[in-house]
């Protein structure tokens, strides 16, 4: 019997990780938006299907044969989520890997963890974790994602344009592509669902210092800083993860990552 995964989403992550778990299942179907993008998924060697939840097709059924589907879009669409539901209820998928963000969680002095209680009005992405998370039909593990740096996304580049950085005293929360795309194989290797995971870097240096180590890196001036604002110090804690996956983070320390070779500036 073919052995399939599909992965809704073909960016920054998206493409990556359907590459990376080439090696694993017979077939990887993944979406994209628009045509523009078929060719470049076919000649990856990947299953493409032009899908968009807002506006769902009669493809679907078909891009959703699979056992596991990953969800990774940055549709904050409620109702778009509610109709993808619909579909999946009546397709063979049962496991669930939903990206979510750690932006969930609200700007303020301390720790944030998993068992946190939030406002399901403060963030759609909540509203969005709760469909899946409560749906019987399947069992869905919730990923939240810290800020996104690896591949082309240089956080050197964050603030070149003269944007200043606000809460300069406040540690970053960030983890980085070579994280996102091991952790993600763990959890479909090893069947890891229902789960409620933050996934983030061990250290959280200072915006002021890591966005100005990397701009400078990267030969830009340094970034401008502003004092203006609530200078509230969210931390997102990773203990969870690291416990439940025995895992530990090739980018764990962010003042250790290498400016260019953990990087795809080139290509």
């Amino acid at each position: 019997m073919e052995k399939s995964i599909s992965i809704l989403g073909s960016g920054w992550l998206g493409l990556p990780l359907a590459k990376q778990l080439q090696s694993d299942f017979d077939r990887v179907n993944i979406s994209t938006r628009t045509e523009d993008k078929v060719t470049q998924l076919c000649s990856a060697g990947l299953q493409p299907f032009v899908v968009d939840i807002d506006n769902i097709s009669d493809n679907i059924q078909s891009f959703l044969r699979s056992n596991t589907l990953i969800i990774n879009i940055t549709s904050k669409n409620v109702a778009g989520f509610k109709n993808l539901i619909k579909e999946i209820e009546i397709s063979p998928v049962k496991e669930i890997l939903l990206v979510s963000s750690t932006s969930v969680y609200p700007a303020k002095n301390g720790l944030c963890q998993e068992s946190d209680q939030l406002d399901m009005a403060s963030h759609p992405w909540l509203i969005i974790e709760q469909l899946f998370s409560q749906n019987i039909h399947f069992k869905s593990t919730i990923i939240r994602c810290a800020g996104l740096i690896g591949g082309k996304r240089h956080p050197g580049r964050f603030f070149a344009s003269g944007r200043a950085i606000q809460c300069t005293n406040a540690g970053v929360n960030l983890i980085h592509l070579d994280d996102c795309l091991a952790i993600i194989g763990i959890i479909i290797k090893r069947h890891i669902f229902p789960q409620l995971l933050n996934a983030c870097a061990d250290t959280h240096p200072s915006k002021a210092q890591f966005y100005t180590l990397n701009a400078l890196a990267l030969g830009f001036d340094k970034p401008n800083l502003s004092e203006e604002g609530p200078q509230a110090n969210k931390i997102v804690s990773n203990e969870k993860l690291k416990k439940r996956l025995d895992y530990q983070f090739i980018h764990g320390d962010l003042l250790q990552i290498d400016a260019f070779k953990d990087y795809d500036l080139f290509t």
